[in-house]
């Protein structure tokens, strides 16, 4: 078995390279790895994961080595990684958390049981369903509506002196806000059309995003389901009830929307999203694990069991626990 460790040194506050190469070296070594048996590359520009990653499936698959990767990142690099082993059932895709959001492990475990290098390199490899979106592949959420509007308007003031994440954060609420709230949308969701004025709205392989809302908190990430939540649009006071709901997944209880949430809230389950603005203002934001852009038309499709994953030893044994159950 080959183990690749790709680090993105732009990920979250600070470089993690410099610490975490001799800690991987380390739990490498506990874990009975050869130096031959393992690579550590740090990326140098965006897509170069994914890169790296195809690189070594092809390589890996002409000798018929098994490969693990593990992102040392966040959930944007996870996916590029992800993306560059599909068509390769050989590869799988671990992630170890430095980014700012790292929502794909929040379905599975927790942060600290994803840095623990040795629970990594003991854990297992299980099959989990993906999301094939225009924004491309995603393991978790694609969003459209204010949330993505949000994480699209962060950059800009993270080029301000001392705008850190949260400071940053808070702007982009603050901006969006005091302007238009609310878009017109025409959803097809396996064949069913409704048109909502909507605020935002989550497609969810996965139970987390945005940084920890729990947007789906009852999604099964190899389900062959989506869940599918459209949030009305609502004034400016109600939002903040609204946002302390659906932060805290307190909207969706035992396979259905709480009476709370009922009022503000549409839900089904489906395997395949098409939505649109049909209010003539122009493209809505969306984002995707790591990804966000304008769109035109915003689609997501289920990929059955079409990720292979890594999960560190608790989470894995939760897993397999879990499915023996079921």
């Amino acid at each position: 078995m080959r183990t690749l460790f790709l680090l993105n040194p732009a990920a979250g506050k600070q470089d993690c390279t410099a610490s975490l190469i001799p800690q991987i070296e380390a739990a490498a070594r506990r874990a009975g790895l050869a130096e031959g048996e393992y690579t550590v590359c740090v990326t140098e520009y965006a897509g170069h994961a994914r890169e790296l990653a195809h690189a070594a499936a092809q390589e890996t698959a002409q000798s018929g080595e098994p490969l693990r990767i593990y992102t040392a990142g966040g959930d944007g690099t996870f996916m590029e990684a992800m993306t560059g082993v599909q068509g390769f059932p050989h590869a799988a895709v671990g992630c170890l958390p430095y980014g700012s959001g790292n929502d794909f492990l929040r379905t599975y475990g927790t942060k600290e049981e994803f840095a623990d290098l040795d629970a990594q390199l003991a854990g297992g490899e299980v099959t989990i369903d993906l999301l094939k979106t225009n924004l491309g592949l995603s393991a978790t959420i694609c969003a459209a509506g204010l949330d993505a509007q949000v994480a699209y308007g962060i950059p800009k003031f993270r080029r301000i002196p001392l705008c850190g994440g949260e400071v940053a954060y808070l702007l982009s609420i603050v901006e969006q806000l005091c302007g238009h709230i609310g878009r017109k949308l025409t959803f097809t969701i396996d064949g069913e059309e409704l048109t909502v004025d909507c605020l935002m709205c989550a497609i969810c392989n996965g139970k987390a995003y945005g940084g920890g809302f729990l947007a789906g908190p009852e999604a099964v990430p190899d389900d062959g389901w989506l869940d599918v939540f459209i949030v009305r649009k609502v004034g400016r006071l109600t939002i903040a009830k609204l946002l302390g709901m659906y932060k805290n997944g307190r909207h969706f209880a035992h396979g259905q929307l709480t009476e709370e949430a009922k009022p503000y809230f549409i839900y089904r389950r489906a395997r395949c999203v098409a939505l649109r603005p049909v209010d003539g203002r122009g493209p809505i934001v969306a984002t995707a694990d790591g990804e966000c852009a304008p769109c035109d038309t915003v689609t997501a499709a289920l990929q059955p069991l079409a990720g292979r994953i890594l999960l560190p030893k608790p989470a894995y044994e939760r897993f397999l626990k879990k499915h023996a159950v079921v």
